[in-house]
């Protein structure tokens, strides 16, 4: 079809509206792949309105023990190099990866503690309770738990609009919930004859 040609399918309104699957940064993307989490998590910086799926907030958790695995191991094996022979001191060939540890640990307190926020949003709990991770073992637990707490549609009262653009939005509600998307799909949506309906993604 030519650029010149009228799309018969064209979007009401003249709204643009995104790619199967990619759910617009102001709603939280169910089943979101690895990539796609880490791209929103950045891009989404310091938004703590809003929402996060599971699938968001965990593929960011293992993004981040890697980078801290890998910055650890090179600390180590750059301070074991040069380790003093007869002491065993290590040396300060590990400076600069520990220097990078601290860099990066400050780059991501304000997006990681947003995340958090907006996972807590995901199952309709008040972005408050992220206060519990300052209290020693016992609230790092609490927080996890809610952390893993499924998806509610409810969640959507914090978004930027209060939910008002989650009713009847495909991107508003979890998978298997009233205004989810069919198979993929908008709500309310069939695609144009020929045109293969995309891949139901794994709720996150």
């Amino acid at each position: 079809m030519s650029s010149s040609t009228p799309n018969p399918y064209g979007n009401p309104g003249g709204v643009t509206m995104p790619a199967y699957g990619e759910a617009p940064l102001d709603q939280p993307l169910y089943g979101a792949s690895f990539g796609q989490a880490i791209k929103r998590f950045f891009k989404k910086y310091a938004t703590f309105s809003g929402r996060a799926s599971r699938s968001e907030y965990w593929f960011f958790a293992l993004f981040n023990a890697i980078i801290y695995i890998v910055l650890y191991g090179l600390a180590i094996g750059f301070g074991l190099a040069g380790a003093d022979p007869v002491t065993g001191e290590m040396g300060a060939g590990g400076t600069i990866p520990t220097v990078l540890i601290g860099l990066y640990g400050l780059a991501i307190i304000i997006p990681s503690i947003a995340l958090g926020v907006r996972r807590l949003h995901d199952g309709n709990f008040s972005g408050l309770l992220y206060l519990l991770i300052l209290v020693p073992i016992l609230g790092g637990l609490v927080v996890l738990v809610l952390m893993i707490m499924p998806s509610v549609p409810e969640g959507a009262r914090f978004d930027a609009d209060g939910g008002a653009a989650a009713h009847g939005n495909a991107f508003g509600a979890p998978a298997g919930y009233p205004g989810a998307p069919a198979a993929g799909g908008f709500a309310g949506q069939n695609p144009p004859q020929g045109y293969q309906q995309p891949t139901d993604p794994t709720q996150g």
